[in-house]
């Protein structure tokens, strides 16, 4: 069995282990435990790789042999479970497909997602509230866990920023190609004239990044201040100054924590946050060099979004990058993304 487009080699893959499993053998081998942890980690992820890919080759090796007995039987019940045990195995094949395409240095690690309103206010707020709500959904569904590390309420709805962290293996992976504006229409539930309203939510996805990431981040290019959380957290928390705004001077970036009641631990966080921020920044240099280059121009701004969610005349939700639609707003509203996030890994490739 071999998948299409050399997504996997499947001898490539045993003799890099057999590589990695040479130098774990060195009796040097713990003398730098970050580099050990490294190869134990791609080593891991190789090995379930490989058991995962031997698994469907012999699900498949069953399969022939169910329909050869169907063939021979002519049995509609036979039929039948013959056809769902292959609807699941195309959905297995499906999955693995999409985490072969999850290849980046960075793509396996935890995400932090940032929502911030665009102009409108109330409207704008609301519809961020709505995207919260989306993700914690698809968060849900698909195994990660999600913590709140800085929420500013709406005034009157919604918020005014919210920043998340993501935890699951890939969760980066996904939610990178969430990345970007997202434009909502419908009859504003805000306005007693029943118009129809556009709104704008700006949606920043990074990397968490560990410890051992070697990004410079020096004392004296760092503003602290320090004040009393807004958010729910119980009397010690809104009684002592334990939430923390880290402030990048030379590239004015700022970053927020409140979600601990300890301050050391929020600033612990927010660091994290602060050199997220700096490697999305230097990618995205990168990124503008490369098109740059290559003579391509690529508005950034509120016209340039990455989808439109439409309640009201119709109901529509549509990827501008891959033209991917679904008529289910509802079903979208919910946490079901992951057609969208399918088709655009995939079309990073073709």
């Amino acid at each position: 069995m071999k998948l299409s487009g050399g997504l996997f080699d499947l001898d490539d893959k045993r003799a890099r282990i057999s590589e990695l499993e040479q130098q774990m053998a060195d009796p040097a081998f713990w003398d730098d435990q970050k580099a050990a942890q490294k190869v134990i980690d791609e080593t891991n992820s190789l090995k379930y790789q490989v058991e995962s890919f031997e698994k469907m080759e012999a699900t498949l090796e069953d399969l022939e042999i169910s329909y050869e007995l169907v063939k021979e039987e002519a049995d509609e019940e036979l039929f039948q479970d013959l056809n769902e045990q292959l609807e699941t195995y195309m959905e297995k094949i499906n999955e693995f497909e999409l985490e072969m395409l999850l290849s980046e240095p960075y793509d396996a690690k935890n995400a932090i997602l940032e929502l911030h309103p665009g102009a409108g206010g109330t409207e704008s707020q609301d519809w961020a509230s709505m995207l919260l709500r989306l993700y914690q959904r698809w968060a849900e569904k698909n195994g990660f866990t999600v913590e709140t590390l800085d929420y500013l309420p709406g005034d009157e709805a919604g918020v005014k920023s919210v920043t998340l962290l993501i935890k699951g293996h890939n969760a980066y992976g996904y939610l990178k190609t969430e990345k970007g504006v997202h434009r909502l229409v419908r009859i504003s539930p805000f306005d007693s004239s029943g118009r129809r309203h556009t709104s704008f939510v700006s949606c920043d996805v990074t990397p968490e990044m560990d410890d051992d990431v070697e990004i410079e981040v020096r004392d004296e290019d760092i503003k602290v201040d320090t004040y009393r959380a807004s958010g729910a957290g119980g009397q010690h928390v809104n009684k002592t100054d334990s939430a923390v705004r880290l402030t990048h001077l030379p590239t004015n970036i700022v970053v927020t924590c409140q979600n601990q009641r300890s301050q050391i631990k929020n600033r612990e966080s927010a660091m994290k946050m602060l050199k997220s921020k700096l490697y999305q920044l230097e990618v995205e240099k990168q990124e503008q060099e490369l098109r740059a280059l290559r003579g391509e121009q690529k508005e950034i701004g509120w016209g340039s979004q990455i989808r439109s969610y439409v309640f009201h005349p119709y109901s529509m939700v549509k990827d501008h990058r891959t033209n991917v639609e679904i008529g289910n707003t509802q079903a979208v509203m919910d946490g079901e993304i992951d057609l969208f996030i399918d088709a655009y890994l995939r079309s990073q490739i073709q």
